[in-house]
């Protein structure tokens, strides 16, 4: 059982009286905008679990993640108001030399309703603002357009194509349900290998209707449909001010010396990566 009600004053919504179209959409809205999608506790070296409760007990408390917590906590609240959810083991592919198909760095979600599915994705970076008919077309939110088409990597699945100005190229999701429980390695690697994106870089996102804001190491930039802003957080101070100020997240749990070798940490990640051309 999941706390439905403090969920949805997190979300600023108030409990819709059915599970409809339009309500699954101002939920998947209101998600994206004030959950972010972080890795910071990966960089404090905290550990977590994908259990659905914990990850809507974060939430709650003020913090978000990345997909297997962020769609394993929504859809918990979707099937607690009714929805018809469905899991799905997927795959995000950063570069063409990465592999297509499901390869278990993602989850996605499917909702049936009134006849029709709906992709829904609340952990995919900056991609989605609002669920899309899980048809194939060429969909456009904010600054991004974005293509559905079938999966020739996952038979049966679904690829989801991100506009070039994204943080990644595509999405494939395979077509049978799974548990979450399914994703506990991939987590694991996720949040623990050297070798892992979230582990190498920290990293935050929060998508609205007109753009995303997105913070990688010390480099903060917001696109949106008049083009790309950028600059370099130099100071430990204004760091924590954007995480708390842009991306909504509640630092209060974190001590003076764990945000000083956080910082330190980032910053030195971020010194490295200019002496190397920002490769």
């Amino acid at each position: 059982m999941i706390d439905v009600d403090g969920y949805l004053t997190v979300l600023g919504v108030t409990r819709p009286a059915a599970p409809t179209a339009e309500a699954l959409r101002a939920l998947h809205r209101a998600q994206v905008e004030r959950v972010a999608y972080e890795n910071l506790d990966i960089h404090l070296g905290s550990a977590t679990s994908i259990d659905a409760a914990e990850s809507v007990a974060r939430i709650m408390r003020g913090r978000g993640g990345y997909c297997f917590h962020l769609n394993g906590a929504f859809s918990a609240l979707l099937t607690a108001l009714g929805y018809d959810v469905t899991l799905h083991r997927a795959g995000v592919q950063s570069t063409p030399e990465d592999p297509a198909g499901a390869t278990g760095n993602h989850l996605a979600l499917t909702v049936r309703l009134d006849g029709e599915r709906w992709l829904v994705d609340t952990g995919l970076a900056d991609a989605m603002h609002e669920p899309l008919p899980l048809r194939e077309g060429s969909y456009t939110q904010g600054p991004f357009t974005c293509a559905l088409t079938s999966s020739v990597a996952e038979p049966g699945g679904w690829r989801l194509t991100h506009d070039p100005r994204g943080a990644f190229m595509a999405m494939d999701f395979a077509p049978d349900p799974v548990e979450l429980s399914s994703f506990a390695t991939d987590h694991t690697w996720l949040s623990t290998s050297p070798e892992s994106p979230f582990v190498r870089v920290f990293t935050a996102f929060l998508r609205d209707a007109k753009g995303v804001d997105m913070l990688r190491g010390c480099v903060l930039q917001r696109i949106d449909a008049g083009g790309t802003d950028e600059r370099t957080i130099d100071s430990a101070d204004d760091w924590y001010d954007v995480l708390t100020g842009v991306f909504r997240l509640d630092l209060t749990d974190i001590d003076a010396p764990a945000r000083a070798e956080l910082w330190h940490r980032v910053h030195t990640g971020h010194q490295e990566w200019e002496a190397a051309g920002r490769r």
